[in-house]
């Protein structure tokens, strides 16, 4: 499989700048979801670019740096847990990844997106697009923003831990795990806790 067939069939339709963009985030029960959107290089070889749920922490934060110091444009942003509760999940993340493309330096005129949703109640991709399933082990440019978004989002989430540190968000990133279910029934939720994910609380 080409890591690059997609970029490569949206540049030999005439397409300039193509970006993937993927997210990180959707499923917790705290804080923020993340997007990335990443144009790089055509062929530019990262060793052990892959999806970033496939690569441990220690890689995730290695290839960081090399993505950003070698893509041609980077971007993240993120939606945060109280318009996630105001709007819905599926919204929050099309408009975080429209954002993160809106964000990039170089417009790109086509993305990458990985995933098979494209718009939610209140929010929807308006750059020129193609949906891929499990897009960040097909294409370079997802997987690349798959790690930007994740690493990004963990460490907002190690941040919230100082700030909320009965929580120990530095321990489960949000998701809800046993030991995050056991601090929530001592403690209730956090401000930064998605009051919408909480319902059977």
């Amino acid at each position: 499989m080409d890591f690059w067939q997609y970029e490569k069939e949206a540049l030999a339709e005439g397409h300039a700048a193509v970006c993937g963009c993927d997210e990180a985030g959707a499923g917790p029960l705290a804080g923020p979801v993340y997007a990335a959107a990443v144009i790089l290089p055509l062929g530019e070889d990262i060793p052990g670019l892959d999806d970033s749920k496939k690569l441990t922490e220690k890689k995730r934060e290695a290839l960081l740096p090399v993505i950003q110091e070698r893509a041609l444009a980077w971007s993240v942003a993120w939606v945060d847990a109280e318009e996630i509760d105001k709007t819905d999940i599926l919204s929050a993340r099309m408009r975080a990844m429209q954002l993160a493309m809106e964000g990039l330096s170089r417009q790109p005129d086509f993305a990458l997106i990985d995933g098979n949703r494209d718009r939610g109640r209140s929010a929807a991709i308006t750059t020129p697009h193609r949906c891929l399933v499990k897009g960040d082990s097909l294409s370079a440019s997802i997987a690349a923003a798959s790690i930007l978004a994740k690493v990004s989002r963990d460490r907002y989430m190690v941040a919230m831990a100082e700030k909320y540190p009965k929580y120990r968000f530095d321990k489960h990133k949000g998701y809800g795990t046993k030991l995050h279910y056991e601090l929530l029934a001592q403690h209730g939720p956090s401000p930064i806790h998605r009051r919408t994910f909480l319902k059977n609380l």
